[in-house]
């Protein structure tokens, strides 16, 4: 599941054009979440240190990321993926996106850790009370735990603590409070690969956005356009 990192990073993300531009592509929380927690794993079944990840994007490409701040012990294993947001003025990118990785006994566990959101209110992708966790991601780390357990004939528990280092410090800069999810950032992700300044990432934020006030109050949703709509 794994191979040698570096240039092939930079690669695998890919590049658009946009107005004569051209912008580097770069990965979401989701992908980093997926690698981090798939080389945690594969960790505690070889015992052995992994310094890059290949994963499997939603799209059926291939993305290898290295690894840093690897710990290996008996009962546990963690390590963190760098967020690569590519030209995309993202306020997640250069952080510390990392899974720490138990066994257990039965059972599946995805947990948010430190500098994870928790949700706290309804219209969203996650339920009340859950870790911000989309389902894409969430998707993707359960699928590439079960293949890792396949290929080492594992047939006990995981439990799966996602965390983002600083999390709660750069959410405060995101939608985040105004969706209410507290507590740090959210595992997001469709595709896998950010796409650098994406209307269309925009409008869906809007989106959900209006569906929460929707659900408190269908009368009253209130719209201004940038500063001219505030003055």
């Amino acid at each position: 599941m794994h191979q040698r990192a570096g240039r092939e990073m930079s690669k695998q993300a890919g590049f658009l054009v946009k107005q004569g531009r051209i912008l580097k592509k770069g990965f979401t929380t989701g992908s980093c979440a997926t690698a981090a927690a798939s080389a945690a794993l594969e960790m505690l079944f070889t015992g052995k240190h992994l310094f890059s990840m290949k994963i499997i994007l939603p799209s059926g490409e291939s993305a290898v990321f290295r690894l840093e701040k690897i710990l290996l012990e008996r009962e546990f294993a963690s390590c963190t993926v760098c967020k690569n947001a590519g030209d995309d003025p993202d306020v997640t990118h250069g952080m510390q996106i990392g899974a720490e990785v138990r066994l257990i006994a039965e059972g599946q566990k995805l947990l948010a850790g430190k500098g994870v959101g928790t949700v706290t209110a309804p219209g969203l992708r996650c339920k009340v009370g859950e870790a911000a966790i989309n389902p894409v991601p969430k998707a993707m780390i359960y699928s590439h735990a079960e293949k890792i357990c396949q290929l080492y004939d594992y047939h006990g528990g995981w439990e799966i603590k996602l965390f983002a280092i600083d999390g709660e410090k750069i959410a405060k800069h995101t939608f985040n409070p105004r969706l209410g999810i507290v507590g740090g950032i959210s595992i997001l992700g469709t595709t896998g690969i950010v796409e650098p300044m994406s209307e269309k990432a925009l409008i869906e934020t809007i989106q959900l956005e209006l569906d929460q006030h929707y659900l408190i109050d269908k009368e009253k949703v209130l719209l201004s356009p940038g500063n001219y709509g505030r003055a």
